[in-house]
């Protein structure tokens, strides 16, 4: 494939992180306009509302697991790994994260969120997997 097929994932993956700000965004400017929290409580990260620190945590985590599929899909690219399996894997790690993420900024039920993100977690070992095989074989 070679071509810039493996980043597209990779930015619906940006484009994720980017709503799930502006929806903290929101939820924190509703809280302070409701006077249940000051504006400047953010700034001390004293207790947040669960409304907005529920999408708080999801943002953070955006920024541990998917940290590795970034390098996973430079890494395809820069070998020429990035053929349709990988691309395949990489769009259905990133479908699973927002999956994820919707569960954990909604209900936050871990009977369905856990589950959302141990098949992410298997989908990347299989990415990085596919990229190690490739590298052997090459």
């Amino acid at each position: 494939m070679t071509g810039y097929q493996i980043f597209w994932p990779l930015l619906a993956h940006v484009a994720l992180v980017y709503g799930l700000y502006a929806l903290l965004g929101m939820r924190r400017g509703k809280m302070v306009r409701a006077g249940k929290i000051g504006r400047s409580d953010y700034r001390e990260n004293r207790d947040e509302p669960a409304t907005s620190l529920v999408v708080k945590n999801c943002l953070a985590n955006q920024f541990e697991l998917p940290v590795l599929f970034y390098a996973c899909c430079i890494l395809l690219y820069v070998t020429e790994a990035d053929n349709l399996p990988a691309v395949g894997l990489a769009w259905l790690f990133v479908a699973l994260r927002y999956a994820h993420a919707v569960v954990h900024v909604t209900s936050n039920d871990l009977r369905y969120r856990s589950p959302l993100f141990a098949a992410g977690y298997l989908t990347l070992a299989a990415m990085w997997v596919w990229l190690a095989a490739w590298m052997a074989m090459g």
